[in-house]
Parts: C-alpha cells; sequence; structure tokens
C-alpha cells in the first residue's frame, strides 16, 4: 500500500527510480540473503552515496521479516535529493543523549531497544501493553519520502519506513471522549547521558501530542525504519512519530506510551518555553521564532562557505492539511 499525496507535495514522476532497476535489486537480493542483505543495500537512495558507507544498525528478525514484504518505490521529494544517511544519522536533536548535534549518534547506542513494549491506554475500548513485533504485525510497512523542517531552522528530505498512526489508532477504537492524543519517550537514565544531566531543563520523560485528526491524517507515520534499514537509536528507534507538516520535535522519539484523552496534553517544549514553542508547531514561513526567522531552512547537506538555503513553505509544503486548520488563526495558535 503506498499513500497517494495530493500534487502540491507529491513525489514527481520522473524522480522515481526505474522499475526495471528495482527488479534487478529485488532479484539480486533473493539470490544473496533475501531481507537481511535488503536492510543492508541501498534500496531508498537515489545512489549508493547517500549512505556513506556507514553501518547499519542489527535489525530483529521481526523487522527482517517484515521488511521482505514492503512494496519499494525510489523518489525524492518534488525536485530535492534525500539527505545523505550519513547527515541524517550524526545531525539530529535528542536530548536525552545530550544536547550537541553529534551526541545521539555518539552516546545512543546504550539505548536498548529489545525486548520493546508499547502501552495504549486512555479513551479507547481496546487499551493494552504490545510488543512492539505484535504491534507492527497487522500493518504494511511503506516507505514515504517525507521533508523533515527542525524549529532551528535546519531540514533534510528523509525516506522512512511505517505505517500510519491511524490504523493503530484504529485498532484501539477511540470512543467519543477522545479529543487528542499524547506520546511518551522511554525514560532510562542508566542508558541516557541526558537525562543524567544536572543542566538539563526538560522535565523527564519527554511527552508530545497531537489533535486526534492530526493523528489520524493519512499523512501522520508511525516510523521503524529509515533508508531501507531499521531505525538507528540515534533516530528513534525502534519506533518514532513522523508528522511531515510540523516542526521535527513534534515527532517525538523512542516512543512507550500513546494515549487517549478528552483534554489538550502538556508537551515538553511547550512546557519549557510557551512564547517560543506551541501546541501545534505547523511549519509557518510567516510566523517567526522569537529569537530568529522562519523563512527560511539551511538544507543538510550545507557547507559554512556554500549553505544551502532554500525558503520554507507553508505546513512545510504539504499543503493538504491546511484544511485541518480552517477558520483557526495561525499566529495564535502557532
Amino acid at each position: 500500500m503506498l499513500i497517494q499525496i495530493p500534487p502540491s507535495s507529491a513525489c514527481r514522476e520522473h524522480e522515481v527510480t526505474p522499475e526495471s532497476l528495482y527488479l534487478s535489486r529485488r532479484r539480486f537480493l533473493a539470490g544473496v540473503g533475501g531481507a537481511a542483505a535488503m536492510a543492508a543495500l541501498p534500496l531508498c537512495a537515489q545512489d549508493a552515496s547517500v549512505y556513506d558507507n556507514v553501518e547499519p544498525a542489527k535489525a530483529p528478525a521481526w523487522f527482517d521479516a517484515k521488511l521482505a514484504g514492503t512494496r519499494w518505490r525510489t523518489v525524492t521529494a518534488g525536485d530535492e535529493s534525500i539527505t545523505p544517511f550519513r547527515d541524517a544519522t550524526h545531525y539530529n536533536n535528542f536530548y536525552e543523549f545530550g544536547t550537541n548535534k553529534g551526541d545521539p549518534a555518539r552516546y545512543a547506542e546504550k539505548l536498548r531497544v529489545e525486548p520493546w513494549a508499547v502501552r495504549i491506554e486512555g479513551e479507547v475500548d481496546k487499551p493494552g501493553t504490545y510488543a512492539l513485533e505484535d504491534l507492527v504485525k497487522p500493518h504494511a510497512l511503506e516507505e514515504r519520502i517525507y521533508r523533515l523542517r527542525c524549529v532551528e531552522a535546519w531540514s533534510m528530505v528523509i525516506p522512512w519506513l511505517g505505517f500510519p498512526l491511524s490504523e493503530l489508532l484504529s485498532r484501539a477504537q477511540p470512543n467519543g471522549n477522545a479529543k487528542y492524543v499524547s506520546f511518551e519517550t522511554r525514560l532510562a537514565p542508566d542508558e541516557m547521558a541526558g537525562v543524567r544531566s544536572g543542566f538539563s531543563l526538560i522535565d523527564w520523560p519527554y511527552v508530545e501530542g497531537l489533535r486526534l485528526d492530526e493523528a489520524m491524517h493519512p499523512l501522520t507515520l508511525l516510523a521503524v525504519g529509515m533508508y531501507g534499514r531499521v531505525l538507528p537509536n540515534q533516530n528513534g528507534a525502534p519506533l518514532r512519530l513522523v508528522v511531515p507538516w510540523k516542526y521535527g520535535f513534534k515527532s517525538i522519539k523512542s516512543i512507550v506510551r500513546i494515549r487517549l484523552v478528552a483534554a489538550q496534553p502538556k508537551t515538553t517544549w511547550q512546557t519549557i518555553a510557551p512564547e517560543e514553542y506551541g501546541f501545534f508547531s505547523n511549519v509557518n514561513p510567516e510566523v517567526d521564532h522569537p529569537r530568529w526567522s522562519q523563512a527560511h531552512e539551511r538544507r543538510l547537506p550545507s557547507g559554512l562557505f556554500s549553505p544551502n538555503i532554500v525558503p520554507t513553505r507553508m505546513f512545510n509544503g504539504y499543503e493538504e492539511v491546511a484544511s485541518l486548520y480552517a477558520g483557526l488563526d495561525l499566529r495564535k495558535n502557532y
């Protein structure tokens, strides 16, 4: 199953890898070890250079099995190139492991991602705690290549592997009181150096939230992989949210709890600095951060002497979500 994205943000057909190339790669994989080999080869890239010879994380058996049934289609986001794998995995924010962009890649290997369980609770008719492999089992993985826009005005283009959050929520059967969805990241101080830091302003665990209609939108993804591989720890293994029209901090990592609630939940950055980080946090070039402009972004890779600066698009280019906010003042509800 592949999501059908309206033309305003759709990946363009001339950017799609030729089907013959994909078929030949698939035949090759079948002869050299199937799913395990698939996880180690650049199926989701325009060319092998986006991998930069970075060693992939070891995938659990359930992921390899799901990967074997994935329908592949390699595209870019419009005319934009996919961000090299090394940039996407070595320049990010995951404050549980430190505040520097390289800290997650440096320290997140200590995060134990097996076994992993997710609790679904609150205003649902079918609550429960599920092992990750059981949570994912009913869903077909899809590859989706999304722009990722950080509130700090840098951005990437990343091929994710996952399934729509709406499918999982539908299984849980939200009741009439459910209006919002809250998410919680795993808290493991012995594995997370940033949590142990005395300088952190965050009241752990990290929490985020969406309105129910945002969570049910077909663009909203639960990701278990990226670049044709299992998610690296530093990118939110083994389960993270991806909401491409919102600033990146809304796409919470390493999820252990999903709760459907009646009232708007508190979120980590909104609690720390509500004048800077609102609940909605939609990408909006017309609403500046109090300390910098949001009209442009630095698309990685970007060098000191050759910065790759591009204009920021409303809703990060995913205009099909605009109807979710009809009549809402997006300057006030930032």
